[in-house]
């Protein structure tokens, strides 16, 4: 049995090969120029030949190990190509066809967010970067934010927004913090009426007890507040003020100098001082000897 490369190096198989390469139509090029194409469907079919040719393309770019001159022509060549589709989606527009240029892709960057690619001819996508060359130095640098520079507020922005409901002043226009606060605002008056009572009850009993002369024992739950003591301390101290009033009006049991005494006191104290000062120390010793033993009082 012979090989296939025999057979296929037979006469006649050569001469079947030769017969169906003529048969076939001569291989089309994509026309230069989109405007050369008279035949919508022609049109669609060169822009899906570009399509494919741009995911091959596109494909390959991924590998990093490509090298940066490698990388930077297949960027390049992609670009071409994405320009050439533009025109042949503007050619597709003019003989009738859909637009497809609603639906095209947009560019991200490293992160996945969309970019805006700068064109400034106006016609057409701009230059645009796929996936190596996005590393590539010098272009990392162009899908890098600059840092945010955050405006220190000043007092004027801080108080601007401030207004009477920052300080709760309109807390009770809509009614809810007054339903809220009823029920606590009435016990809360009811226990300050309550102590008020007993605080009144307290001063009275107070009073009764002083007049008496007892001792205030009035506690209704037995402790005394700070103001309750107060209050039994003034009524003691006014107690006390007044037996000490009673107590100033005492009376002298013994008898008291008259006028002519009390002359006689300064006479003597006079002469005392006349006798010190013109006679000598001794003589006053000798005096006041000498009267001691006559027993003389003046």
């Amino acid at each position: 049995m012979a090989r296939n490369e025999e057979k296929a190096q037979s006469m006649l198989n050569r001469f079947i090969t030769l017969k169906n390469e003529e048969k076939k139509k001569p291989k089309e090029r994509r026309p230069y120029l989109a405007s050369e194409c008279r035949d919508l469907a022609e049109a669609d079919k060169w822009r899906q030949q570009i399509m494919r040719e741009i995911g091959r393309k596109v494909a390959e770019i991924q590998n990093e190990g490509l090298g940066e001159h490698r990388l930077r022509d297949l960027n390049d060549e992609i670009n071409k190509l994405i320009r050439e589709k533009s025109h042949w989606e503007r050619r597709i527009i003019e003989l009738g066809g859909p637009n497809y240029t609603k639906h095209s892709a947009k560019m991200t960057d490293l992160e996945g967010n969309i970019v805006d690619v700068p064109n400034p001819s106006g016609r057409g996508p701009g230059y645009r970067y796929f996936g190596a060359a996005k590393k590539l130095p010098g272009v990392r640098e162009l899908f890098e934010k600059p840092p945010e520079l955050r405006k220190r507020k000043s007092r004027y922005d801080i108080y601007k927004r401030i207004d009477a409901s920052y300080y709760g002043y309109r807390d009770d226009e809509d009614g809810v913090l007054e339903k809220v606060e009823a029920p606590a605002e009435e016990r809360m008056r009811a226990a300050k009426l309550a102590e008020w009572e007993a605080l009144e009850e307290i001063k009275r009993e107070a009073r009764r007890a002083v007049k008496s002369g007892e001792v205030a024992s009035v506690a209704p739950a037995g402790i005394l507040f700070e103001e309750e003591e107060d209050v039994v301390e003034e009524e003691r101290q006014a107690a006390r003020e007044k037996e000490n009033e009673k107590e100033r009006e005492f009376v002298v049991h013994v008898p008291l100098p008259d006028e002519k005494e009390i002359e006689r006191m300064v006479v003597e104290k006079k002469k005392m001082e006349l006798l010190s000062k013109y006679t000598s120390e001794g003589l006053l010793e000798e005096q006041t000897e000498a009267k001691a033993m006559l027993n003389i009082q003046r």
